[in-house]
């Protein structure tokens, strides 16, 4: 079993999402999909109830932080209530894309954040470029969760471990110039680290030029192995292990 702990396969995403979560059930993957919006949120929770091995993170991006509404906030209220429903995410803040809503983005991510409060719920944080603002913001709600696709320094990881958080590993680390990300994963104990592909988005290297999908945990998991000098089915295991654990799967 591997659980691939950040996707977003659903229709408005990729055309053969649901064929990708079937090939990934034959590979004894589970797949967490990430929300962003009103409608990817809708998905998932179909897609979730439909397929054994599809659970659902529910949340609003930074993105939409100039559109949420608060019946937009009522209804995601009302949907992480429901059975397939693991964490709430994908949620954080950007200034890589845009500075000029921070407040906006703060104040969605707060919205967020006590939401997975009231529900009891692990969270999903993006942080692009706003890793102390981020960092800020978390240590004043009571959540735990995973820090998808981290960017940030060894020093900052440990930090956010501190705080009860996860260290999300992708694609990105089997790629040849990102020596920062192998740094980082030599750094922290395995025990805080698990495995995400961000389907379709962050290929790793290689198929690079492809599609991603959650088939391509594989390369994920060999590449942490090489690093760390583990096996390969060591690495699957703890991080799988890490996952069930964050997230009660």
């Amino acid at each position: 079993m591997i659980i691939d702990t950040h996707c977003h396969i659903y229709n408005s995403e990729m055309e053969n999402a649901e064929e990708i979560i079937k090939e990934a059930a034959k590979n004894d993957i589970f797949v967490i999909l990430n929300g962003t919006d009103p409608l990817s949120n809708k998905e998932i929770l179909e897609l979730s109830g439909r397929y054994e091995n599809a659970y659902a993170a529910l949340g609003y991006f930074h993105s939409f932080a100039d559109e949420i509404t608060d019946e937009d906030i009522s209804l995601l209220d009302m949907q992480l209530s429901s059975d397939k429903v693991v964490a709430v995410g994908e949620i954080g803040i950007d200034y890589y894309r845009r500075k000029d809503n921070k407040d906006k983005q703060k104040e969605l991510f707060e919205k967020m954040l006590n939401l997975a409060q009231k529900h009891d719920l692990p969270v999903i944080v993006h942080s692009r470029k706003a890793m102390q603002d981020t960092f800020d913001i978390l240590k004043r709600h009571d959540v735990v969760g995973s820090m998808h696709c981290y960017q940030g320094s060894a020093e900052m990881a440990q930090e956010f471990i501190k705080l009860g958080f996860y260290i999300g590993v992708g694609g990105p680390v089997t790629h040849a110039n990102n020596k920062k990300i192998r740094k980082m994963v030599k750094e922290i104990d395995i025990r805080h680290m698990l495995v995400e592909t961000d389907s379709p988005y962050l290929t790793p290297e290689e198929k690079r030029g492809e599609q991603n999908t959650s088939l391509n945990l594989k390369y994920i998991i060999r590449k942490i192995a090489e690093e760390l000098d583990m096996k390969e089915d060591e690495v699957m295991e703890i991080t799988t292990e890490n996952a069930k654990e964050l997230f009660g799967i």
